[in-house]
């Protein structure tokens, strides 16, 4: 493949796929581990793409193969179409990286990281200067521009270090566990950056440990166990590949809870949980339509209910399920890096 790359602060490559990351088979040995054991995902340009697993899983050594700070032992992968081995720097040209760590200097103050970071990448001293003061304002530092890093509290550092990654906003972002530590309003800016960052064409994908994050942002979500990905999809349909949504039933008189339960249990064609400290019958949905059935049967039988909900399988359930207990085996013998 000949590769050709535009004028700028970069010397960015031209994308020359659809896909954001095709990887194929990727595998990585340390020593006698192997960390990751055959990933294949597609990732779609302008998507945010999650990737989920146990501490140990694999993850941080598959995004350091896509972004080439590791050789695949076996398998390839392409960024927009270049090959992460051949074309490495045409891939660097097109990524950026947030790792779980802060790269920026601590002897420096948050303007200084991000002045630096401009002038590494190309930019003119007064185009260094602008891009920084926007990024400092994008991540709410204004405030915090001129003060010692070691002044900062871990939100801040994990807002710098995205913005440092971003400083010529590249066509795909890696960003490994980047609110790990962060408080929920932190969290939530940083949510809201990546909703920016897609809206304005970048790609983004993401590690997390926060299931609920994942759930949030991503299009697709990929769960990789030990190396291997062992479900991909939307959030939706991994939710569905765990369970049916439960209908779960609490009656104003706990006296009626076994009936309620033998109704619901008839007409839905399922046998009924009961949990007579919460006073509710669980019953499985798979046929949402009978629905209406249950509560015109416990109608014509006097019982009144206190609440009616639907519940959906959640993605802590697709990640336990699919997992088990992955996280314990990994600590023994997987090796992140």
């Amino acid at each position: 493949m000949t590769n050709t790359t535009l004028p700028g602060p970069v010397g960015r490559a031209t994308a020359t796929t659809d896909l954001a990351i095709d990887a194929r088979g990727l595998v990585k040995h340390f020593g006698a581990t192997r960390a990751v054991n055959g990933v294949d995902f597609a990732v779609p340009a302008g998507s945010v793409y999650g990737v989920l697993g146990p501490n140990g899983a694999g993850k941080t050594t598959t995004i350091s193969m896509l972004a080439t700070l590791l050789h695949p032992d076996a398998g390839s992968a392409e960024i927009f179409g270049y090959d992460v081995v051949r074309d490495a720097v045409a891939v660097r040209s097109l990524i950026g990286v947030t790792g779980q760590y802060a790269s920026v200097d601590e002897d420096l103050t948050a303007g200084q990281n991000l002045r630096l970071f401009a002038r590494l990448l190309g930019f003119s001293r007064a185009a260094a200067r602008s891009r920084a003061e926007e990024l400092l304002h994008d991540f709410a530092l204004e405030e915090a521009a001129d003060r010692p890093l070691k002044d900062f509290s871990g939100g801040m550092r994990r807002r710098l270090d995205l913005a440092a990654s971003l400083v010529d906003t590249p066509p795909l972002i890696f960003l490994d566990e980047p609110t790990t530590g962060l408080d929920p309003r932190t969290r939530a800016q940083m949510w809201t950056t990546i909703r920016k960052l897609v809206a304005g064409g970048s790609t983004v994908l993401l590690t997390t440990q926060y299931l609920d994050e994942a759930d949030q942002l991503a299009d697709r979500i990929a769960v990789i166990d030990r190396g291997l990905v062992v479900a991909e999809g939307t959030a939706d349909h991994l939710k569905q590949s765990v369970g049916s949504s439960t209908l779960q039933l609490t009656p104003v008189d706990r006296a009626d809870i076994p009936r309620v339960a033998e109704l619901a249990g008839t007409v839905l064609c399922e046998t009924a949980a009961v949990s007579p400290e919460a006073g509710r019958v669980t019953v499985p949905m798979h046929q949402p339509d009978l629905v209406p059935d249950v509560l015109i049967a416990l109608r014509e039988s006097g019982i009144a209910l206190d609440e009616i909900n639907v519940q959906r399988p959640t993605l802590d359930e697709v990640f336990l399920t699919l997992t088990g207990d992955g996280a314990a085996a990994a600590d023994s013998d997987q090796k992140e890096v």
